[in-house]
């Protein structure tokens, strides 16, 4: 058991006043199996009232307007979560129980659709099946292919942008977590397994000393479902564990946004984004 401090900093630069904007937040964790929000607050700069409620998801939203002009639009996130060991998926039904049961179950018809950004290539469908045919049940097959879009696809940034669906990403082989999250996601709804896109944070450090703060950033991941929700890290190859902390999740990263809005104003916009993340035991 650990307990992890975010301080998850945000926002616009505009380069001419905004008039207006309105804006949704995802950045806030909420307290689910494997990690408990000890204190969570989102700061808002300019200063204005904010609506928090959880969205079909389950995610935390905090909504606002800020209706007088601004430069630039500001949110601090900061969280303290204490992260304890996850309880696995050991409950593996068979294919014919998993078609019975993602049939009827809305929350497993929701995550069997591919959306544009997790619709995958032919070769990934094909070696996907691949693994379906060789391995005996739906969670070894989920954990293969999990696993065999990880070691194939190369974590580099600047490669790929926000709006990279899962054929581009897959056609090159590279990509950031988001990106990698997609291509597994695809390849296992593919086969008929529902799975979900993830939001949160990871302790890039695995040794952190106590109350050293480092560098982070946002980070995604996946679930599947075989009977159990199975989480599973595919970029860093690894179990959801006590360096993992969860914002949220939905079909794909356009349900989890950390924050996204409109506003009114005669100029262009540029996003700022830091993330510290400290381990406090």
């Amino acid at each position: 058991m650990s307990r992890i401090r975010i301080r998850h900093t945000t926002g616009y630069r505009y380069k001419a006043p905004a008039v207006a904007s309105y804006n949704e937040a995802r950045m806030l964790p909420s307290t689910s199996d494997g990690q408990f929000v000890i204190y969570s607050n989102l700061d808002v700069r300019p200063s204005t009232s904010v609506n928090t409620y959880e969205d079909y998801w389950g995610t935390t939203v905090t909504s606002f307007d800020v209706l007088s002009p601004h430069t630039e639009l500001q949110l601090t996130a900061t969280s303290l979560v204490e992260v304890r060991p996850r309880l696995t998926g050991g409950h593996d039904i068979t294919w014919e129980q998993l078609a019975k049961v993602s049939k009827r179950a809305t929350p497993y018809v929701e995550q069997l659709g591919q959306t544009d950004r997790t619709r995958p290539l032919d070769d990934l469908v094909e070696t996907a099946r691949r693994f379906v045919d060789e391995t005996e049940t739906p969670g070894e097959a989920a954990a293969a292919i999990a696993r065999y879009v990880g070691e194939e696809m190369q974590y580099m940034s600047g490669v790929t942008h926000v709006h990279t669906n899962a054929h581009e990403a897959w056609a090159k082989r590279k990509g950031v977590c988001q990106d990698i999250a997609h291509v597994t996601i695809g390849a296992l709804r593919a086969v008929g397994i529902p799975a979900k896109y993830v939001s949160g944070y990871l302790h890039p450090k695995p040794n952190a000393q106590i109350g050293e703060t480092v560098v982070g950033e946002s980070h995604a991941w996946v679930e599947w479902f075989t009977g159990d929700w199975t989480a599973w890290d595919p970029t860093n190859l690894i179990d959801i564990g006590e360096r993992h902390v969860k914002v949220g999740y939905g079909r794909d990263y356009a349900d989890v946004a950390p924050l996204r809005g409109v506003y009114a104003g005669a100029g262009g916009s540029e996003l700022f984004v830091t993330v510290e993340i400290t381990k406090e035991s």
